[in-house]
């Protein structure tokens, strides 16, 4: 009898799968961002986004064997790297097969400022007098300076009040780095009796209990826009075991608001200042501030001013840890600006546990907003009794209105918590703009819904909109005329939502996209639109899906006759 011998196959291949890595990529990547081999730090998975965003500023995009050799650099799965820089919409990855974009792009902001403001036209019209091959016009979501729309980005560069003409003449010149800001330095601030509260903290003379109490008198809330008591998160966070880390959200991307970049250019050191102080009361092991890469001008003062502290030795080297953005609206939910923070994808986490229980580097983790912290030294040194007396119609405080549209005086205006938008519009505001009537206006941004000018006496505050089916949340407050298409602001509103989802939940994925499809239909159905709002609000995980139809809902309420005489038929 004939025994045939079987080889058996091989199990496991003899080297990995994929492509073959050149040595000579790797050796690029280790010049541009160091030699992990001898810096093991450089390693970290919570770098991946900095990594990238170094390879995408220097090749203009993020070619795929730049992205192969990071994963190898990193010794991370390739997966894990491609879908975090394909995750933002400010990384460009280029495949193998595929030509890079061209060497000048040119964002056109189309957020529902810009759009009232004739965006969508300049972009029509840039895309129609640019060579494609060299540069390339694209659609970006809201910049944060609404104040002055429309707004194009040319590179890091952003034309403000924007026309075609201007938008050229900067393609031609090649001035694509980010706008000069003058801001108050550290000296400066000093002689102005800045970082005063934070050496009284550190030396004593402040205690943890002491600020809590004038900030609770205060009535100091996080004015990002969930409105929680300031002295609660401290309360919460404190009692959290150690190690803890604080975080400053700095990534406001909710269109129509701009107050954070307001300040931040104007005086950073009182925001840090505030932001230290919050990470001294929970005895922080680290200050990481996010800063949306929207604003590339700050990212360079930022960084300026926390050199400046630990030069004077106000703070340690490497406490204050500035990271960047990439554009996703996401990111201003803090569990989804925690991944970030961490290297991931910006997606929100379930709940509980809440990040004051286990954020960053999962520990417990005090999240605040950049004015928030910026109001700490002022109330302070002014009394919370100063803070809290400012108010209108029973309320307390001062707010930031982030204000846009059709107003003469748009831009950012500190003004009694509780004033309504009548009064803001005429005391603040100098009024409508030329040939406009008020015809609605949204109070809290895309996602805080739209009322109808017979709703303009409103209290504008925390807890005051909420019977109108509306919230104020970051103040970003964007004034609607009788000549603006509401269905138009309805279908920018939910293009934005749907194209920022982050695709984690099917009721946000698939709900966003549904109803966008179903408002730009002829006939509006009711009973349609609001079955498929009730599934967002119930089921989505986080704020974005929760807060979408919002809009919707309020023109279905209070724009019946608007919209029928736009020639949108409601039915129901």
């Amino acid at each position: 009898m004939t025994v045939e011998t079987v080889t058996p196959k091989r199990r496991f291949r003899g080297r990995p799968r994929g492509r073959d890595l050149p040595p000579v990529a790797l050796a690029s990547l280790r010049q541009l961002l160091g030699d992990e081999r001898s810096d093991p730090g450089l390693r970290r998975r919570d770098l991946l986004i900095e990594h990238l965003h170094a390879i995408q500023d220097a090749h203009g995009h993020l070619p795929l064997v730049a992205l192969r050799a990071l994963a190898a650099y990193m010794n991370l799965p390739m997966a894990a790297v491609y879908e975090t820089a394909t995750f933002y919409a400010h990384f460009d990855v280029v495949h193998d097969d595929q030509a890079p974009p061209p060497e000048v792009t040119v964002r056109v902001c189309d957020s529902l400022s810009c759009q009232l403001a004739g965006a969508a036209t300049l972009k029509a019209q840039l895309e129609a007098g640019v060579d494609p091959q060299a540069v390339r016009v694209v659609r970006a979501p809201c910049m944060g300076r609404c104040e002055t729309a429309p707004v194009v980005e040319v590179g890091h560069h952003h034309v403000l009040f924007a026309t075609v003409e201007g938008v050229e003449a900067v393609v031609d010149t090649g001035h694509f780095h980010p706008e000069a800001i003058v801001w108050q330095r550290l000296a400066d601030y000093r002689a102005a009796g800045g970082y005063r509260l934070l050496a009284d903290c550190r030396e004593g003379r402040v205690t943890v209990e002491a600020l809590k109490e004038t900030l609770e008198r205060a009535n100091l809330r996080g004015l990002g826009g969930a409105g929680f008591p300031t002295f609660k998160k401290w309360h919460f966070v404190r009692q959290e075991p150690g190690p803890r880390y604080c975080a400053i959200n700095a990534d406001e991307g909710e269109p129509g608001t701009f107050k954070d970049r307001y300040y931040l250019e104007r005086s950073p050191h009182r925001f840090l200042e505030g932001a230290l102080v919050s990470a001294w009361a929970v005895e922080a092991e680290a200050l990481y501030i996010y800063l949306r890469d929207e604003y590339p001008g700050l990212h360079r003062v930022l960084h300026e001013a926390i050199a400046e502290l630990e030069a004077e030795g106000l703070a340690p080297p490497g406490y204050i840890v500035l990271r960047r953005g990439a554009g996703a609206y996401i990111c201003g939910e803090e569990s989804a600006m925690i991944e970030s923070l961490e290297g991931k994808p910006g997606k929100p986490r379930h709940r509980p546990p809440f990040v004051a229980q286990k954020g960053l580097f999962d520990r417990p983790t005090l999240v605040n907003n950049v004015e928030t912290v910026y109001w700490i030294p002022l109330i302070h040194e002014k009394g919370a009794a100063w803070f809290a007396g400012h108010g209108r119609h029973g309320r307390q405080g001062l707010r930031s209105f982030s204000l846009s549209g059709r107003v003469r005086r748009p831009g950012v205006h500190l003004a009694p918590a509780g004033i309504t938008l009548n009064e803001l519009v005429e005391e603040y505001g100098g009024g409508m703009a030329e040939g406009h009537r008020l015809a609605g206006y949204l109070p809290g941004g895309a996602s805080g819904g739209i009322l109808p000018a017979s709703k303009a006496d409103i209290p504008l505050d925390f807890d005051t909109l909420q019977e109108a089916g509306c919230f104020i949340g970051s103040a970003a407050i964007i004034v609607l005329s009788d000549q603006d298409d509401l269905r138009a602001v309805a279908t920018n509103l939910l293009a934005f939502f749907a194209d920022e989802s982050c695709g984690q939940c099917t009721p946000c994925r698939v709900g966003t996209e549904k109803m966008l499809t179903l408002l730009e239909r002829d006939e509006w159905r009711v009973e349609e639109l609001e079955r498929l709002s009730q599934v967002m609000m119930d089921a989505s995980i986080c704020g974005l899906g929760q807060a979408a139809p919002n809009p919707v809902l309020g023109l279905l309420k209070d724009f019946r006759g608007e919209l029928a005489s736009q020639n949108v038929i409601v039915k129901g």
